[in-house]
């Protein structure tokens, strides 16, 4: 294949691409290695590379948005990014000496659950998460915004932040070593264990995935792994995708946005598991 057509197909695909994980928070990453790796020849690891500076194009397009629609908890997301980055960091360093197909394995038993519960676990008439009573929730994250949706202000209370904290480290170490943003694990983290209403885990994650991918996207390139051409068409692909997406996202209802994303993880699930059986 020529090296015009491949940077035009690869373009395309990430336009595609950027939609997805702009809506969703997770960055798209999951989608864009077994394409590239699949359909281009591309080398794993410069996928992985690639994949993880356009998570970065990905954050730095849709974060403002939802910052300037106060959809974003801050302080959530600078809290849990503390645990995010740790492990994105310890997982690009590890990446060498751990089996890829173990971790991938354990990847998609870990999504297929939060896809099954975030589907039919949880009751369609409690999308909106009220403050919780006084002791359950810490009060210093708690958050409100305004739901264009609905057009009404929207409170929630934020709990369980060791489960946060863990699901974050969780989160960051999947984010080093296979070349995702690591939403698929916090979105529904923060939105089953947390209280955190679907659209502000999805605003926050995107918030967040950023700068835990700049931690992992660092010791690729210190390694020599990020290929120019490549990771220049993808980044604009991505940052188109990415501004249609985060346009688009307050004219989704929350309900509606918890059904795509649990299918999606369905998806990137199956494909974790045949990566990780050898058939990808």
């Amino acid at each position: 294949m020529a090296v015009i057509e491949t940077l035009l197909i690869l373009l395309i695909v990430s336009i595609l691409i950027g939609v997805i994980g702009s809506l969703l928070g997770i960055g798209g990453g999951v989608f864009l290695i077994p394409i590239v790796t699949l359909a281009l020849g591309i080398d794993i690891k410069v996928a992985a590379a690639t994949s993880l500076v356009t998570i970065i194009v990905t954050s730095s397009t849709s974060a403002p948005k939802y910052l300037r629609e106060g959809i974003v908890n801050v302080g959530l997301g600078m809290f849990l990014e503390i645990f995010t980055v740790t492990g994105a960091i310890i997982g690009a360093v590890l990446v060498v000496y751990l089996s890829q197909s173990l971790v991938e394995a354990l990847f998609a038993i870990v999504i297929i659950y939060a896809a099954v519960y975030m589907m039919f676990g949880i009751d369609a008439k409690k999308e909106i998460h009220p403050p919780a009573p006084s002791g359950t929730s810490h009060w210093r994250f708690n958050g409100r915004y305004r739901n264009e949706s609905t057009g009404e202000a929207e409170d929630y209370g934020v709990r369980n932040l060791s489960r946060g904290g863990a699901a974050g480290f969780i989160a960051g170490s999947l984010s080093g070593l296979i070349g995702v943003g690591g939403g698929i694990v916090k979105v529904p983290a923060m939105h089953i264990w947390m209280g955190v209403p679907m659209k502000a885990a999805v605003a926050t994650s995107n918030f967040m995935i950023g700068v835990t991918a700049v931690a992992s996207a660092l010791v690729y390139l210190a390694n020599g792994l990020v290929a120019p051409l490549i990771t220049a068409a993808a980044a604009i692909g991505i940052f188109i995708g990415a501004t249609v997406g985060s346009r688009s996202m307050q004219k989704i209802t929350g309900r509606g946005l918890r059904t795509i994303f649990s299918v999606m993880l369905v998806i990137i699930s199956m494909i974790m598991f045949l990566r990780a059986g050898g058939m990808l």
